[in-house]
């Protein structure tokens, strides 16, 4: 919808555009992101609120299945979320 420089804006039209606007906001933020398939050991330590070293002892007793790549560790969200059903 595009407005001439002659016409006028009400506040009808303003109200409209605003609920648009909301409207537009909601269903944005309402939509799901899927996480990342693969995570860094922050990421992790975060997501299950444990620290480095009890991440080192789930990567030592093979709890928690990771990839080091480049000397990073990373570690497959599907796989976090099969520990933490167990």
């Amino acid at each position: 919808m595009e407005l001439l420089n002659h016409q006028v804006v009400t506040k009808r039209d303003l109200l409209n555009f605003g609920n648009l606007l909301l409207r537009e906001i909601k269903s944005s933020t309402t939509q799901e992101t899927l996480p990342k398939p693969w995570l860094k050991s922050a990421e992790v330590r975060e997501i299950l609120k444990i620290s480095p070293g009890t991440l080192q002892n789930l990567r030592i007793n093979g709890t928690l299945k990771y990839k080091r790549i480049g000397g990073i560790h990373y570690y497959n969200y599907e796989d976090i979320t099969k520990m933490l059903e167990k």
